[in-house]
C-alpha cells in the first residue's frame, strides 16, 4: 500500500465552503476532520445516520481499543484500502502497538491476533464465522466482542467501498506521518 500516491476523486471530500447546511453541526466533530467523512457528507442523511453506529464501533466496542485496531487493520489489508491502513497504522501506534504486530496483521499472526485475523478472513471469504472459530473467539474475547468484531468488519467494509470507489485521498497529516515514519521492516 502506498500512502503517498495521488488520486483524482469523482466525489472528492467536501470543503468547508461546500459543507451541507443540514449537517452543519457535524463539521466541527469527527465528520469534519477526516476525508472519508467529508466524502460521505455528499449524502448528509447517511452521514447523520452513520454517527451513532460510528460511536459504538469506534469508541464503545466490547473489543476494546487494541483489538478493534487489529480488526480494522486486517480488514483494511483484505480490502486493499490504503486510506484505512494508513490511518489505522497511525492509530495503532498511538495505542502502543508495535510495528511488528501491525505488520503481522498482513500475514499470519500468532495467538489471539491470529484468531482475530482468521475471523476477519472468514467474514471476507465466507461471510460468516464457522462454528468452531466462533466458539474459540467467544471463549477468548466474549460473545459481545465477537458480535462487535463482525460489526466492525461490516462498518469498515462499507467505508472501504466508499474510499475505494471514490479514490478518497489519505488525509495530509496521516500521509506525512507515513512518509516520515513508514511501517518498519523490523522492530529494533
Amino acid at each position: 500500500m502506498n500512502a503517498s500516491s495521488p488520486t483524482i476523486s469523482p466525489c472528492p471530500p467536501l470543503t468547508d465552503e461546500e459543507w451541507p447546511t443540514e449537517i452543519a453541526d457535524m463539521k466541527a466533530g469527527f465528520a469534519g476532520t477526516l476525508n472519508v467523512y467529508r466524502t460521505m457528507a455528499h449524502h448528509p442523511a447517511l452521514l447523520k445516520a452513520w454517527a451513532p453506529l460510528r460511536q459504538h464501533v469506534v469508541k464503545d466496542s466490547a473489543l476494546g481499543a487494541v483489538r478493534s485496531e487489529l480488526v480494522i487493520l486486517r480488514s483494511a489489508h483484505r480490502m486493499g484500502s490504503d486510506y484505512e491502513w494508513a490511518h489505522h497504522v497511525s492509530r495503532a501506534r498511538a495505542l502502543g502497538i508495535s510495528d511488528a504486530r501491525i505488520r503481522a496483521m498482513r500475514g499470519s499472526p500468532d495467538g489471539e491476533d491470529g484468531l482475530i485475523a482468521r475471523a476477519v478472513d472468514a467474514l471476507f471469504d465466507g461471510f460468516r464465522l464457522p462454528a468452531g472459530l466462533e466458539r474459540a473467539l467467544s471463549a477468548a474475547i466474549g460473545t459481545q466482542a465477537v458480535i462487535d468484531l463482525m460489526a466492525t468488519v461490516g462498518f469498515y467494509s462499507v467505508l472501504g467501498y466508499i474510499l475505494l470507489t471514490y479514490n478518497t485521498p489519505i488525509d495530509e497529516a496521516v500521509a506525512a506521518v507515513m512518509t516520515e515514519r513508514p511501517l518498519a521492516a523490523e522492530d529494533p
